[in-house]
């Protein structure tokens, strides 16, 4: 019997809106590397993760530009117009090449470059465990209101048993393929890989996260991701 494998996929072909740049924003730069590298470096420091896919876009003219070594086992591959496409192209270059379909699959937001390494293991142990398989995430702490289209409260939601779902999410290669196929071929709209898994019927489970994975999405979170990154290096 041979042992368990694990993939990382990162899909890496959005553009990043929100962040008002004229480039997407996992190429920001944050010190000597951009967004992208720093993601990469923690998921390549995990010894138990066999390679590293890459969705990127197809005209994408910055991915050449980066300075990634060689020994990350870092493979590139076409993007889609959405998260889930791209990270289905991911799949599919895994099981033509070097995956096998029971191997596990941890895909992470190329703009999470935060992610601590304790967190990665740990979700690896937990999940791997798990006959689905599970994703990091942090318990609700403050108070959430559902507001109309005009801004307006209409109810407090009990805050009980919500979680904001963060990545690395793990799950066995075919299983997610399928999941994901599946879902787009429906129309069904998939946040994530999580949400793809329960529309097929599968139950994953949730593996508590840092704070500190959190996710660049506007300008502002640009500092306080500087600042974690800073306080990890000294």
């Amino acid at each position: 019997m041979t042992s368990e494998r694990y993939w990382a996929v990162v899909p890496a072909a959005g553009v990043g809106r929100r962040m008002g740049t004229d480039f997407p924003k996992q190429y920001l730069r944050l010190g000597e590397r951009c967004i992208l590298e720093h993601t990469l470096s923690v998921l390549a420091g995990c010894r138990r993760i066999a390679g590293i896919y890459v969705a990127i876009a197809e005209d994408d003219p910055y991915w050449a530009t980066l300075s990634i070594p060689e020994a990350w086992g870092v493979v590139a591959v076409q993007g889609g117009a959405e998260r889930a496409y791209s990270v289905l192209n991911a799949l599919d270059a895994l099981l033509a090449g070097p995956a096998d379909a029971r191997d596990w699959v941890l895909v992470h937001d190329a703009a999470r470059p935060c992610l601590r390494p304790d967190d990665l293991e740990r979700l690896i142990d937990i999940a791997g465990r798990h006959a689905v398989g599970g994703i990091l995430a942090r318990a609700v702490a403050d108070t959430v209101k559902r507001v109309s289209a005009t801004g307006e409260i209409v109810e407090t939601v009990d805050r009980a048993g919500l979680w904001y779902a963060q990545t690395p999410q793990m799950f066995r290669l075919a299983m997610l393929r399928d999941a994901l196929a599946g879902g787009l071929a429906a129309g069904h709209g998939l946040t994530d890989e999580a949400s793809a898994m329960e529309q097929a019927g599968w139950t994953p489970i949730v593996v508590e996260g840092h704070a500190e994975n959190i996710k660049v999405t506007a300008p502002q979170d640009l500092e306080l991701v500087r600042s974690y990154l800073t306080q990890r290096s000294s």
